[in-house]
């Protein structure tokens, strides 16, 4: 008997760092980290004198099923 891969919920997150992207798809998906793939997508860049320029951390946050590890 096969089984589909069951797609299972894939959500993006922005942070001012890696670590507060993670933290906010964390405490929106109310799951540990290790219920989670994450991907980063893009690192959070300081601008100029800490404005111009600045861009957010992007991350990807899937939710693992039971037999994923």
């Amino acid at each position: 008997m096969k089984h589909k891969k069951q797609d299972l919920p894939t959500k993006e997150y922005t942070g001012n760092s890696v670590e507060q992207a993670i933290e906010e798809a964390l405490t929106d998906l109310k799951l540990p980290k290790e219920k989670v793939k994450i991907q980063i997508l893009t690192e959070g860049q300081k601008g100029l004198f800490g404005m111009h320029g600045a861009k957010k951390a992007k991350i990807k946050v899937s939710v693992l099923s039971c037999g994923n590890k």
